[in-house]
């Protein structure tokens, strides 16, 4: 019996839909809540179990969300993903699931992310619901009118930030917005980087991404988007108050690191472009936030 074949009835099909089992999507809409919220609680010196709460609450919520966005996606995307060596064998493509079951599954992602949001503060909930609705439920449609589909994921995927701050504070600050810049710099590169594994796939299927726009100078382009990021988590602390953990972990530690992954990464192949995008679901995340928690714990 094939993988295929074996993965063809029962719950796979709806795990590989939602994705849930590849967690580093999750992580890319965690961090930039928990970066926010990690900000937010040092600001307010928010009590360490209310802040593990509102880290637990919202790494749930961005599993919710991660799963919901794929699922739309893979319901607009069907035919493009038939065309795509990586995609051809997602559960809406190739027949697994059907367009109405899929839509179903959405259905009940949506209702538990509403859910989630109901008990939040008024600007936290009108954040959320426009990160919920037409920001993720617009992007899929991008890649087929710009070059910059990557744009719109990175205020879709970051305006988590600041739902996080706003549920703490109820109002944004200075703070917030320098960290949300930083962080669509960074959907900015690690998109890119994840667009470069179907290069030529989606010049084939019609497709649109930052990775075909950059061309020859994507190497070059990422690197610009990297050392916006730093500099914009520099300024965000800067206007927060942190404190020295922050500097060196964070902002010293997200330079260095990805330094060594830009020297490392070959854009030309899928395996260094996975791998370098699941270092920023993962590693990076973890060094932002590390540095955040420590300045929160000691600062």
């Amino acid at each position: 019996m094939t993988a295929n074949t074996s993965h063809a009835t029962g719950l796979w099909r709806w795990v590989e839909l939602s994705r849930v089992h590849k967690f580093a999507g999750s992580m890319l809409i965690f961090w930039p809540f928990a970066w926010g919220l990690t900000m937010a609680a040092r600001s307010l010196s928010l009590p360490l179990q209310v802040y593990i709460f509102n880290l637990t609450y919202g790494l749930i919520g961005a599993a919710l969300l991660h799963s919901a966005g794929c699922v739309w996606n893979d319901i607009l995307d069907r035919e493009f993903d038939r065309q795509v060596e990586r995609t051809k064998h997602r559960p809406v493509a190739d027949g697994r699931v059907s367009v109405p079951g899929a839509l179903a599954f959405l259905a009940a992602h949506l209702v538990l992310l509403v859910a989630m949001l109901w008990p939040v503060k008024p600007l936290a909930w009108k954040l959320g619901l426009v990160t919920v609705f037409p920001l993720a439920g617009i992007y899929p449609l991008m890649k087929r009118v710009t070059y910059w589909p990557q744009a719109w994921l990175g205020v879709a995927m970051n305006m988590i930030s600041l739902v996080a701050w706003s549920a703490l504070h109820g109002r944004l600050a200075s703070a917030s917005g320098a960290l949300i810049i930083g962080c669509w710099c960074w959907t900015l590169y690690y998109d890119t980087i994840y667009a470069c594994q179907d290069k030529r796939d989606d010049v084939q299927a019609g497709v649109k991404s930052t990775a075909l726009l950059f061309g020859v100078h994507v190497k070059k382009v990422l690197a610009v988007f990297a050392a916006l990021l730093v500099a914009c988590l520099a300024t965000a602390g800067t206007l927060n108050k942190q404190g020295v953990p922050y500097f060196v972990l964070t902002v010293g530690g997200t330079a260095a690191h990805l330094i060594l992954q830009l020297r490392n990464l070959d854009v030309d192949d899928t395996k260094s472009c996975l791998t370098a995008f699941e270092s920023n679901g993962f590693t990076l995340g973890e060094i932002v936030w590390g540095g955040l928690f420590v300045d929160y714990i000691f600062g």
